[in-house]
């Protein structure tokens, strides 16, 4: 009888155990309402990590770099040096740099061939020829002034200007940077030389003209003179005759 009690009991088990054994439980893909994309273990749960090729990270991306701005010590901008290539007598730009920390154009260092000087002026200062120059961005330790193929002079390399004396005829005029590297090319000009006998000319004219003025005056008084002689000898004729 206590068997008898016990079978309905025990079918109900059965029966649980097989509904259990017929139904999945879920998982972690089908909780967050997405399809699993790899094995899964006996437990339900993947085994195997989802990887992405390097370069997938950046298909979409723009990649935009970012270069940083050059401050002072102090915390504000670099301006540019205050430096003129054409200014004579001026501190060097790598001297203002390291006294102002400005920054300085892009100059080509010492072992490095200068870059050719901007010659400005080939002019007559009234005794001598003054030439002008700027200086080109380089390393430069003095400036060399050719004329007409000679050397006429050597100027330090603070130097934008300098005279080379009288020159007679037509010539080129050429300025070269120097370091220890080597000579640049030369910034030249023609010279056309100023008619030095124009002065002297210009007096012989003036004194021409002074001579001829001098002698047409002498004329006139002479021929004055004579009228004037003339004139009283008719004169006394006429008194004579009538006496």
């Amino acid at each position: 009888m206590a068997a008898r009690r016990d079978l309905p009991f025990l079918l109900m088990i059965v029966c649980l155990v097989l509904i259990k054994g017929y139904t999945p439980l879920p998982t972690t893909s089908e909780v967050a309402g997405t399809k699993p994309t790899g094995p899964f273990s006996s437990h339900g749960f993947l085994t195997e990590a989802l990887m992405l090729p390097s370069g997938s990270y950046y298909d979409d991306e723009t990649v935009t770099p970012i270069i940083p701005k050059r401050v002072s010590p102090d915390g504000g901008t670099l301006q540019r040096c205050d430096y003129n290539s054409c200014l004579e007598n001026q501190p060097a730009c790598s001297n203002l740099a390291a006294s102002t920390g400005c920054l300085c154009p892009g100059f080509t260092l010492y072992d490095v061939i200068p870059e050719a000087p901007h010659l400005k002026a080939v002019s007559w200062n009234g005794s001598e020829v003054v030439i002008q120059w700027c200086a080109p961005y380089s390393y430069v330790t003095a400036y060399i002034v050719m004329v007409g193929g000679q050397r006429r002079g050597e100027f330090r390399e603070d130097q934008r200007s300098g005279s080379v004396g009288n020159i007679d005829t037509i010539s080129e005029v050429c300025v070269v940077a120097v370091n220890d590297a080597g000579d640049s090319d030369g910034s030249c000009m023609m010279y056309h030389p100023r008619d030095n006998s124009l002065p002297l000319k210009a007096g012989l004219i003036g004194g021409a003209l002074g001579f001829l003025l001098l002698l047409l005056l002498a004329v006139l008084l002479w021929r004055h003179k004579r009228q004037r002689k003339q004139e009283a000898s008719i004169s006394m004729h006429d008194t004579a005759q009538t006496q």
